[in-house]
């Protein structure tokens, strides 16, 4: 990316899959979260871009872009990095919001780089951009049960006495995003993790 960053915009990208089939599946929990954002705000998502959504938004006194990449994804970096040329983003300041099998359904945690744990977008995106160190908020969905392959598991809709996972999991999602576009990710990390929520002053999910 060329010429000067910009310090006060953050990209926020929820990651899924397009289409309507796959609206409600496990793996699309990351575009339910940035739609909450979304939604909250009245926010248009844009369509004329070649590979993903975007919705202009603000929280606080930062501007966010918020992305759905259109490409499945084992593919979106590919959606993602025009996004963030276009606007001359900092990928250091990016967040990504993804599903997560390796943790208890329900649970939400964040990190900044590190491996991608298997998640094919969060490899795609790390080898599109060359970059690992942007800002995961991974949110928890369980491991499949037995004879069920990871595959087929998150390609599959939350089960009917699941269905205060998905709500609890997007609302502390978008929590999350605004501690730490606010107060950065180790306030972030320090109420989420600690289950101390309600401590929060940020407005912007009030």
């Amino acid at each position: 990316m060329r010429g000067t960053l910009s310090s006060n915009q953050t990209v926020i990208v929820g990651l899924g899959n397009p289409g309507k089939g796959y609206a409600r599946h496990r793996h699309n929990i990351g575009f339910a979260a940035v739609e909450e954002i979304a939604a909250r705000q009245n926010g248009r998502w844009e369509s004329k871009w070649e590979k993903s959504l975007i919705c202009r938004a603000q929280i606080d006194d930062t501007s966010i872009v918020l992305i759905k990449p259109m490409t499945y994804m084992n593919l979106s970096g590919t959606g993602v990095l025009p996004v963030l040329r276009r606007f001359n983003a900092d990928p250091s300041r990016m967040i990504v919001v993804h599903d997560d099998m390796d943790l208890t359904a329900g649970k939400v945690r964040i990190k900044v780089g590190g491996g991608d744990g298997g998640h094919r977008g969060i490899r795609s995106i790390a080898d599109s951009l060359r970059f690992r160190d942007f800002t995961r908020v991974r949110l928890g969905i369980g491991r499949p049960p037995p004879g069920v392959a990871p595959e087929e598991f998150v390609l599959s809709p939350f089960d009917h006495e699941e269905q205060e996972v998905p709500r609890t999991l997007i609302s502390t999602a978008v929590s999350a995003i605004e501690i730490i576009v606010i107060d950065g990710v180790e306030r972030a990390q320090n109420l989420i993790h600690s289950g101390k929520l309600a401590a929060c002053d940020a407005g912007f999910s009030r």
